[in-house]
């Protein structure tokens, strides 16, 4: 039988030998699903949250600005609506919203990098049209998301279609660049020149050879962007441009409970708020935990 020694030449117990073996693993896999339970249970929240809460979230169902009790859990707003009720339905609203418009910009981000990217460098009218497609983007993603969000619902009107639509321009820029970053990197590779040189046509070589060697970035900036929707969806909801009332909405919800607050009466803007915090926590450690066991 064989026994390990130290460096120097003292031999290492069994039990210590083990201890050293077992310890790191136990530790990363506890750390790993630990940040990624929060999330799960946002998910599930959002799932099945609207179907359990007390009251219905958009009716009036008691005194106005009535204070956290054993009937309204978590107070009533300045309308007599139920501030429980309310949060966790518009954890669904927000979440779907937010993944809609992340996932939208994600793709809509993916094509424009890669089409751009391996166009800057022809000549001629593509060439022309790849390079101020990139500059289209820089400019875009300058510009503050709230900013865009209002001449947009300004235009069209608060709704559902137009928030998704605010959110998807305001995210896929950044999404665009950095698929973008990877083509301009990408397409001069050895075994991009081979695919051209078997016979395979341009479009192919772009979106079978280079696409799948650059979209990692977008990937792993999903959670970020997925965070972003969620936050820019609550601020134009603040600011009263968000969706149309009495759909509930974190945003929306801060707005109203912020007169009461100044009266004392915080639980209608303390509630959605904590819940905005501890959504955009979750996603972001559920992220940034994925990206460290992917490098």
């Amino acid at each position: 039988m064989t026994t390990q020694t130290t460096t120097s030449g003292s031999p290492v117990p069994r039990t210590r030998r083990r201890a050293l073996r077992g310890a790191p693993k136990r530790t990363e896999a506890s750390l790993r699903w630990w940040l990624f339970i929060p999330a799960g249970l946002l998910v599930l929240l959002a799932a099945v949250g609207p179907f359990l809460v007390p009251f219905n979230p958009v009716d009036i169902v008691g005194v106005p600005s009535q204070p956290p009790g054993a009937e309204h859990w978590f107070g009533t707003d300045q309308n007599g609506m139920d501030v429980f009720s309310r949060v966790v339905a518009a954890a669904r609203t927000n979440l779907l919203v937010a993944a809609i418009a992340a996932i939208g910009s994600t793709v809509l981000g993916i094509v424009i990098g890669v089409i751009g990217g391996m166009n800057e460098a022809a000549r001629g009218l593509r060439g022309f049209l790849a390079r101020s497609l990139a500059r289209a983007v820089e400019i875009l993603d300058a510009v503050p998301a709230i900013i865009i969000g209002l001449v947009l619902v300004s235009l069209f009107g608060p709704s559902v279609a137009t928030i998704i639509g605010v959110l998807v321009i305001v995210s896929l820029a950044r999404q665009s660049k950095l698929v973008r970053t990877e083509v301009l990197k990408v397409r001069g590779d050895s075994f991009v020149d081979a695919a051209r040189m078997a016979g395979a046509r341009e479009i192919n070589v772009m979106f079978t050879t280079v696409l799948p060697n650059s979209i990692r970035p977008s990937f792993e900036n999903f959670s970020a962007t997925f965070g972003l929707a969620i936050i820019v969806e609550a601020a134009l909801g603040f600011l009263g441009v968000g969706l149309p009332p009495p759909t509930p909405e974190w945003g929306t919800m801060i707005a109203t409970g912020a007169a009461d607050a100044l009266n004392y009466r915080w639980w209608g803007a303390a509630f959605p708020t904590i819940a905005l915090i501890v959504t955009v926590s979750s996603i972001a450690l559920a992220g940034s935990e994925l990206l460290r066991k992917r490098h």
